[in-house]
């Protein structure tokens, strides 16, 4: 878990990251879950607001984590498709970098509309893992190394799913946003290492060394509101 939360830490320190963080708080209300909260660093964010932020995560590690870096919010662990939460008892519901990992996302998107209150309002984030953008020497090897990295996970292509999955489930007013994240520094090589290694590796570090490199995310964003 130790190098996934570093990965993941440095990601959510980018100004990109944080600015995209605070796109996905608008119009939550005052009681909001994050699912798939990882170390909670959303969670801790909307409860210095003042907003009842609970955390749920899979991994009891990365809520014990959560838990003692975000005492005031509060955490459980718990599976995305069957929370710990009433019928319509939270005003916001928010899942960033999580439906890639589930192999039914709709169902996620389904205890999204049970848990949240009339008008409450869905917010999902996070990357098709079909679309990193590399400059490379070898575009091909960087296609395959992609799409094998892609292949590894239970529904890569989810983010180009969330408006028709918050559609499929009754969700209205649904909209869609892409911000890209780019990477030109050695700050980048972290996930070009989770794509592949040897030689490859070697020429994306030989271009970060040189200030040549260059890595780009698109970050899709979709939000919607339960309907009655």
């Amino acid at each position: 878990m130790s190098t996934l939360l570093t990965l993941l830490d440095a990601l959510d320190d980018l100004p990109q990251a944080r600015e995209l963080r605070e796109r996905t708080y608008q119009a939550l209300g005052d009681s909001v879950v994050d699912v798939g909260c990882g170390s909670g660093r959303a969670v801790g964010e909307l409860a210095a607001r003042g907003v009842r932020a609970i955390g749920a995560d899979l991994d009891p590690a990365m809520i014990e984590v959560a838990a003692e870096r975000w005492p005031a919010g509060e955490f459980h662990v718990a599976d995305a498709t069957a929370l710990p939460l009433d019928d319509g008892s939270v005003t916001g519901y928010r899942a960033d970098k999580l439906l890639h990992a589930l192999a039914e996302p709709e169902r996620a998107v389904a205890e999204a509309r049970r848990v949240l209150a009339v008008n409450g309002r869905a917010v999902l984030t996070g990357q098709d893992w079909d679309t990193f953008v590399i400059d490379s020497d070898d575009p091909g090897l960087v296609r395959t190394l992609i799409h094998a990295r892609a292949d590894a996970m239970p529904s890569p292509r989810a983010a180009r799913r969330y408006r028709n999955l918050l559609l499929d489930n009754g969700f209205v007013d649904v909209t869609v946003e892409v911000h890209t994240i780019v990477w030109t520094g050695p700050e980048g090589l972290p996930i070009l290492a989770s794509l592949g290694e040897g030689a490859w590796l070697d020429e994306q570090a030989a271009r970060a060394r040189d200030d040549r490199l260059f890595l780009a995310v698109p970050v899709f964003l979709a939000s919607g509101t339960r309907a009655g």
